[in-house]
């Protein structure tokens, strides 16, 4: 499942050396390379990727996905059989695969937004990490083994002392989106008023490859108001020359489409439905490629964690050499919620989480906090879920080997969890359900390689990593000074008003917390998502 972007590159140095092909595929490529080299062979495929692949010699299945995640790919071990799909559901099928739900997935949707992996909300079934492959011989599954780590490419910059060539990352960015322009059909863009697309655009029309279309999606609801992506794409779409549709969305519409997006829906996530909307509308038009720009924002320092969590460790790592100091916090944390019951439960919980960078990242990125959830689950979901996750323990391994810059560090987190569990996995299902393949030229193993080098430099100076710097220097010359001024804005879909006004989606209504009127939107989202999701399973919040 997927594309090997370099697979005619690997197909010429594979016939130099006298390998002979029957087809143009590049699925044959993989063929003739794991017989050339082996697994180590995954560290040059240039793509998205999940595949299975037996092995005649070893009587053995190898399972292997792509470095980043862009793919996904899950397996269920009954015992007797090794069942593999690229979606939880396609497991499901089978009769002999267990629906027991799984806490550490229940509880991890609700403090992430998305199901962290390998959990899945299934109990037997697990998802394969990316940048890992597994054996599968007649004993079962073997242990996951990992041959791509961002933490690890980072690391690795860092300790060589980074690289501070300006040019170099315009003519890198260049040489991706070449790679993923590689297409038999036509290609659009995922446009939006913001930098990310807006670099893809003017550097496509300047390396002349395949004409572009670009996508906007608009909602009635914001129109004319400073949240309408439409005119700022439209402004965009003018200055670099790509065809440009926009289509805009009703509350009617949404609420027509809530059935279909639930159905499709793989695994339970609050943050899909603007990219089910937006490949809807690209299918439409008749698209099956488009490209998107997740990953900028995790590479380039475009989210706010990253001032943040280094500014939360500084701020509280006194606290954290204090004897004891974890149980006077968690205790500090009750005492301040139930002597202000009013005080929002991040700011209670700063002095319990903010010490450490994946403690400041938890926080910066939880939906809700554990402490908070047994006002809709069980308690004894919630423990059991909390004892099997281990939160701070998922988030600290992502960190293996760590980097010493705080924002290389936030990088590897926003990278490692909320891109690849959240917004990777998001884009495929979405994408997939109307036949569309996003694919993202940020988002590429083999660009991270040859860029880590510079994203370390840039970590050095003060002020370089943070609010997209790196990236917008690199495109000094090529887009207008307005355009690299711009503040963020992000694609926003009016979830926050629909949940207010559509009766079909107000069963978060039921529950106090949620009721409050400073409840995040998310959140309310996040509880009607889970229902849905979980009418399946016979496990429904309360």
């Amino acid at each position: 499942n997927g594309e090997i972007y370099n697979y005619q590159e690997l197909r010429r140095e594979l016939q130099k050396k006298g390998c002979l092909f029957r087809s143009r595929s590049d699925t044959e490529v993989i063929l003739h390379l794991y017989e050339e080299k082996g697994t180590a062979m995954l560290n040059d495929l240039r793509g998205m990727f999940a595949f299975s692949l037996w092995d005649v010699r070893k009587n053995a299945m190898l399972l292997a996905r792509d470095p980043l995640g862009i793919k996904p790919l899950y397996y269920a071990d009954d015992g007797w059989t090794l069942r593999a799909a690229s979606q939880v559901k396609a497991l499901l099928q089978s009769p002999h695969v267990s629906r027991s739900p799984e806490p550490a997935g229940i509880v991890g949707f609700f403090l992430f937004g998305s199901v962290p992996g390998p959990f899945t909300i299934y109990q037997e079934i697990r998802e394969l990490p990316a940048g890992s492959y597994i054996w599968v011989d007649a004993l079962g599954p073997r242990q996951p083994q990992t041959y791509f780590s961002t933490a690890a490419v980072l690391h690795e910059a860092e300790a060589a002392g980074g690289r501070k060539d300006r040019d170099e990352l315009r003519s890198l960015l260049e040489e991706s989106l070449r790679y993923h322009l590689i297409a038999d059909v036509p290609v659009s863009l995922f446009l939006s008023s913001g930098l990310d697309s807006a670099v893809l655009a003017v550097l496509a029309r300047k390396i002349g490859g395949a004409a572009l279309t670009a996508m906007t999606l608009g909602f009635e609801a914001l129109k004319n108001t400073p949240e309408d992506e439409t005119p700022g794409a439209a402004e965009v779409a003018r200055l670099f020359g790509p065809r440009h549709e926009m289509q805009y969305l009703s509350q009617h519409e949404f609420s027509e489409n809530m059935q279909q997006f639930f159905h499709r829906m793989d695994q339970p996530s609050i943050d899909g439905l603007n990219v089910f909307l937006i490949s809807r509308a690209a299918a439409a038009a008749g698209f099956k490629v488009a490209l998107s720009g997740i990953g900028s924002d995790e590479f380039f320092g475009g989210y706010p964690s990253f001032e943040r969590v280094p500014a939360a460790v500084r701020a509280m790592r006194p606290f954290n050499l204090l004897p004891g100091a974890g149980e006077l916090a968690g205790a500090g944390t009750r005492f301040l919620r139930s002597l202000l019951p009013g005080i929002h439960p991040k700011l209670a919980g700063l002095v319990k989480f903010g010490a450490s960078d994946h403690g400041a990242y938890f926080l910066q990125r939880a939906l809700f906090l554990p402490d908070e959830m047994p006002l809709f689950l069980p308690k004894d979901l919630v423990c059991e879920g909390m004892r099997r996750l281990d939160p701070l323990r998922f988030l600290r391994q992502k960190l293996t080997p760590r980097p010493k810059n705080p924002a290389l560090r936030v990088a590897v987190l926003e990278s490692s969890v909320y891109m690849r569990q959240q917004l990777l996995r998001d884009a495929d299902w979405a994408g997939m359900a109307h036949s569309l393949e996003i694919r993202t030229p940020y988002a590429d193993a083999h660009l991270l390689k040859k860029m880590a080098g510079l994203l370390a430099g840039a970590a050095q100076s003060p002020g370089r990593f943070k609010n997209k710097v790196i990236l917008k220097e690199s495109m000094q010359g090529l887009l207008p000074e307005s355009l690299l001024q711009r503040e963020k804005t992000g694609f926003r879909v009016p979830v926050d008003q629909w949940l207010l006004e559509d009766p079909e989606t107000d069963d978060w209504k039921k529950v106090p917390e949620l009721k409050k009127e400073d409840c995040p939107w998310a959140r309310r989202w996040a509880y009607v998502v889970f229902n849905r999701m979980a009418e399946k399973m016979s496990l429904c919040a309360s």
